[in-house]
């Protein structure tokens, strides 16, 4: 990969995952509840998940899509009704008393990883780095798509926690707390309407 090509590449991966969506917007929201270090499981199954998942579509995943076209479809109903279900979630994450706020769980690793798999989002802009910077699929090519995206993770994932952390110092009023997860909720919501769309 040259130089050019590159520095475009990281380019497009940095403006791909520091934009909001489904899974900034739960880490904020991570940040805000649950603080830094018990988000850090959450941050690294998307900051590794999501490369993973650029990798895999670059060795073959997505021709899935060409050979069945309705797999798409059914990938985007089990991924709305998978956002709506982190959605509720995220409105309920943190109850007005603390002890009960503490002992609340963020998203594990695990979790996180996964639902790249059902983030239209994460689709979009695995297609998109792979159609652009890996045409030809050859394990070089996918393998720096995916490290790049590695890579401009660790900076996106750390800055929305920070920002929802920040945000946690003025929701200490049980009221605020709760319209925020709610607003949340209803951005995440939101943030599927352009995939559908499209």
């Amino acid at each position: 990969m040259t130089l050019d090509l590159f520095a475009a590449l990281l380019a497009f991966a940095f403006v791909t995952v520091i934009s909001p969506g489904p899974n900034n917007l739960m880490l904020m929201a991570s940040g805000a509840n649950f603080g830094f270090v018990r988000s850090i499981p959450h941050m690294a199954g998307v900051g590794l998940g999501f490369p993973a998942m650029v990798a895999l579509v670059g060795f073959g995943v997505m021709r899935v899509f060409q050979v069945w076209p309705m797999a798409q479809t059914i990938l985007l109903a089990l991924s709305i009704a998978y956002l709506l279900y982190l959605a509720w979630k995220i409105a309920n994450a943190a109850p007005p008393d603390r002890a009960e706020a503490a002992a609340g769980r963020p998203i594990g690793f695990l979790q996180a990883a996964g639902f790249q798999w059902v983030n239209p989002k994460a689709w979009s802009m695995a297609l998109g780095a792979i159609t652009l910077y890996a045409p030809g699929r050859d394990l070089s090519a996918v393998l720096w798509v995916a490290g790049t995206y590695v890579a401009v993770s660790v900076v996106s994932t750390s800055t929305w926690i920070v920002l929802g952390q920040q945000v946690r110092r003025i929701l200490t009023n049980p009221t605020r707390l709760r319209a925020f997860n709610w607003t949340m909720a209803a951005l995440l919501v939101a943030s599927v309407v352009p995939v559908v769309l499209a």
